[in-house]
């Protein structure tokens, strides 16, 4: 393999992050960690400053979509995958697709792309500022093979792909009990 996906995602909460309106969020967020950390095809995900877990890719950023709500802080990820399909499968099945079912309830409807995926060398990881690059870029400019989503994907040589739904939902028959 001579290429990984790198994945990040950003949202903004609707509220400051203590308000009651996101313990769902909250209630969520750690199992969903859990679980991303064991997931089929994830290569490795950044952690963040100041918490438990893997340590971050560079000095955590956020997009010029950032609203401060007071608490310094908003829901991203950054994340490397093996294939367009694994992160697919994580992302809309199971427990994180029932999170994203409630997703209006805490975050604001993006005016900006929810994610942003791009290859990236095998073994390499991208530090947020690159991902928040990307994550712009796929904003003002749409999918391109230097970023992109999953309805317009581009393979590691900067063609147009296609996922493969079959993939996927082997990926997610396999995680499910």
């Amino acid at each position: 393999m001579t290429h990984q996906l790198a994945l990040f995602t950003f949202g903004i909460f609707r509220a400051p992050s203590d308000d009651p309106v996101n313990d769902g969020f909250h209630e969520r967020n750690d199992p969903i960690l859990e679980l991303v950390d064991t997931a089929p095809g994830l290569v490795a995900r950044s952690g963040y400053e100041d918490e438990p877990g893997p340590d971050p890719w560079g000095d955590q950023v956020y997009p010029r979509f950032y609203e401060e709500k007071g608490d310094g802080w908003c829901p991203a990820t950054l994340s490397v995958w093996q294939d367009l399909e694994s992160p697919m499968a994580f992302s809309y099945f199971g427990l994180h697709a029932e999170a994203l079912k409630h997703a209006r309830e805490w975050f604001l409807t993006p005016q900006w792309p929810p994610l942003a995926l791009w290859w990236i060398e095998a073994g390499a990881y991208p530090e947020w500022s690159d991902a928040v690059t990307r994550h712009e870029f796929l904003h003002d400019h749409g999918s391109t093979p230097f970023a992109f989503n999953f309805k317009h994907p581009f393979d590691a040589v900067g063609k147009p792909a296609q996922i493969n739904r079959q993939r996927v939902k082997a990926i997610v028959d396999l995680v499910s009990p």
